[in-house]
């Protein structure tokens, strides 16, 4: 991948969580993910993941659903 390799940036907005332990398991579930480094604030309730392989929102959420989340928004 080059220097200047395209990433995308999106802000997942995930219900649900109420402690580290939550927060941990929704970071895990969506770095299993190929390509995708994600960082969560319990407190905003949001994930923000960065992909340098692109995936679909379909998956993002899925990764976080089967965990028993809700994503109730993706941008």
């Amino acid at each position: 991948m080059g220097l200047f390799a395209k990433k995308t940036i999106k802000i997942l907005t995930v219900e649900g969580m109420h402690c580290g332990h939550c927060s941990a398991r929704v970071e895990n579930a969506l770095k299993e993910l190929s390509g995708v480094s994600a960082k969560v604030d319990l407190e905003a309730k949001t994930a923000t993941v960065t992909m340098k392989k692109e995936h679909t929102d379909d998956e993002l959420k899925k990764a976080v659903e089967e965990l028993g989340f809700t994503v109730v928004e993706i941008k």
